[in-house]
């Protein structure tokens, strides 16, 4: 089978559009990437984010942080994986204070045997409502 035929790029019904020209998921042979995935809804309102009337925002670490995975949960089956078989995470949280409730709610999704994970701090992201993403890598070979 040629690479061409052994990648397949796409963007998932039902979920957030991108954000710039590039898809949800890409599976390159056996493994599948998913792109940098935010708690961002398919209406563009983000899960675990609230600005009232005086635009005073509340955020939730850890509902964002559900909602993300969750996301990534949902990607992951439209190429028939699952959470379990992510091999790496990459997390990056806008402030290293929140790493606390984002922890405590990855490990309600992954323990000690399961993905490598790597989180950061950056300066910010794509909006200034999130306060997480996370990309990752699935094995998942295709059925033969």
């Amino acid at each position: 089978m040629s690479a061409s035929q052994d990648t397949q790029a796409r963007v998932v019904e039902g979920k957030a559009r991108p954000r710039g020209k590039f898809p949800h998921i890409k599976r390159a042979g056996d493994f599948l990437f998913v792109s940098g995935t935010s708690s961002r809804r398919p209406d563009n309102t983000y899960a675990g984010a609230q600005v009232d009337a005086l635009g005073v925002t509340q955020l939730d670490i850890r509902e964002q942080t559900r909602a993300v995975i969750e996301n990534i949960r949902d990607i992951l089956a439209s190429e028939g994986a699952s959470l379990a078989d992510v091999v790496e995470v990459g997390a990056f949280l806008v402030n290293m204070n929140d790493f606390g409730g984002y922890n405590e709610v990855y490990g309600e999704y992954f323990d000690e045997s399961g993905p490598t994970r790597t989180t950061v701090a950056v300066h910010q992201l794509p909006h200034p409502l999130l306060l997480v993403e996370i990309k990752c890598v699935a094995y998942s070979p295709r059925a033969r």
